[in-house]
């Protein structure tokens, strides 16, 4: 296997032999193989071990066993320790993935501060076939289906090409010992089931299993590329940018033979699942809206607009705001002083004549049947129209912010415009000067 390993390393991974690497060890049979394997290659690596305290002593035994290999293989050892279960009770997910988080946050940190170019997995055939029936079970997009990815930014897996039966069959002719982790036997976690349960089967139907699977991975992989060479040759005519927002024309995508195919390729990064709603927005009304946990895609016009989700958007107000108060920073930023000026600079500032509002002030968001009486205007506006007039589109009408006085008659609709009611003149005795900091 050694030999093996060399040729595939300086096959599909070359630029490995000259960098300084991380390998990421638990004490089990594949990182400790992998581990030797880059010794006996005289690779430039140290190792780096979490302890995720799951499994109370023998946890501190995998650090003791790792921190010992690192002596004898003569390499330095980086080693943390992680409250676990606490931070998958607070973030709400699950032992493993808060372990995946926690793990590779760290290895990052890692390559960051101390010189590392990059960091090295022990991933194997057997995990890859393990995660392939596993989004097959869950349900997945070709994306799902291309197996774990060798190199993914500073993550390199140069054991993919190896089947766990390679890696004990090397381990053992070299005399080389591991840390057997007990929980790997219990089927209660969907990946054992899969390896003790279904892989089996699969050997028993056909013992060359990882052989056809590596094949089935690489012809998906390059029906993968066909797609992305699709989506790429569409995306000039279908995908903009417009002030760091990805906009999607729904008169392009509509174009498309197969519109959920594209749309479920240039999204499905955003984690959404309601691909049907999805393609049901192109042709609905505006302000229609699909959301995933972490972004939202709102129908505006002759376009789907793709956003994040943030926290400071549900904030609707009113928030009050008296006398005393000089400055607001959340959700906008206003600075609020006396002045001897009678005449605002630019549409992010107003100067009003204090004697005329009642206090205290109120920062809210703007409902439909709100009006005002705008400067140069005569009468009274809807801001709905004023709106219209200004063509702003839903994300804008969204983003604006109206401040009104106790009576709840509109001051300004910040950064569009003022309510000529409160304008200061020459002959204002007491003058307030509101800025709006964008």
């Amino acid at each position: 296997m050694l030999q093996k390993f060399k040729q595939h390393l300086h096959q599909n991974f070359p630029f490995l032999e000259d960098s300084k690497l991380l390998i990421a060890i638990s004490g089990g049979i594949d990182s400790v193989v992998l581990a030797h394997l880059c010794s006996q290659l005289n690779l430039n690596f140290s190792l780096c071990h979490c302890n995720f305290n799951l499994r109370g002593q023998e946890s501190d035994d995998d650090e003791a066993f790792v921190t010992s290999l690192a002596e004898s293989l003569k390499t330095p050892v980086y080693t943390t320790s992680f409250e676990t279960e606490k931070y998958a009770k607070k973030n709400k997910v699950s032992i493993q993935v808060a372990a995946r988080d926690l793990r590779y946050t760290w290895f990052y940190e890692l390559l960051g501060t101390k010189g590392y170019n990059y960091v090295l997995t022990a991933h194997n055939t057997n995990d890859n076939l393990e995660t392939f029936i596993i989004n097959l079970t869950r349900g997945s997009g070709l994306e799902g289906f291309t197996g774990i990815p060798p190199v993914n930014q500073k993550s390199v897996r140069p054991l993919l090409a190896f089947s766990r039966d390679d890696i004990t069959l090397f381990a053992i002719k070299n005399g080389i010992v591991w840390r057997e982790d007990r929980s790997n036997a219990s089927i209660k976690y969907v990946r054992n089931k899969v390896r003790h349960k279904v892989i089996p089967i699969l050997k028993e139907l056909n013992p060359h299993v990882l052989e056809s699977f590596q094949n089935t991975i690489e012809y998906l992989n390059e029906s993968q590329s066909i797609i992305n060479d699709a989506v790429k040759n569409i995306s000039a005519n279908v995908v903009s940018y417009e002030n760091d927002v990805l906009k999607i024309s729904c008169k392009e995508i509509d174009k498309l033979s197969n519109k959920k195919a594209y749309l479920y390729q240039l999204l499905q990064a955003y984690g959404f699942t309601a691909w049907n709603d999805i393609v049901d927005l192109i042709s609905a009304q505006p302000g229609k809206q699909v959301f995933s946990n972490t972004h939202r895609l709102l129908k505006d016009r002759n376009f789907l607009i793709l956003t994040t989700i943030n926290k400071s958007q549900s904030i609707k107000g009113p928030i009050l705001i008296d006398q005393k108060v000089s400055e607001i920073t959340n959700p906008i930023k206003l600075t609020i002083q006396n002045t001897d000026d009678y005449t605002s600079k630019n549409k992010e500032q107003i100067i009003i004549d204090k004697d005329l509002v009642n206090y205290p002030l109120s920062l809210k968001k703007w409902h439909h049947g709100d009006a005002m009486y705008p400067t140069g205007m005569i009468g009274s506006k809807k801001i709905s129209q004023l709106f219209k007039d200004n063509k702003l589109s839903l994300l804008d009408k969204e983003k604006i912010w109206i401040l009104a006085d106790a009576k709840d008659h509109i001051i300004w609709v910040i950064g569009l415009r003022q309510d000529r009611r409160y304008l200061a003149n020459k002959t204002s005795k007491n003058r307030l000067k509101i800025s709006y900091l964008s």
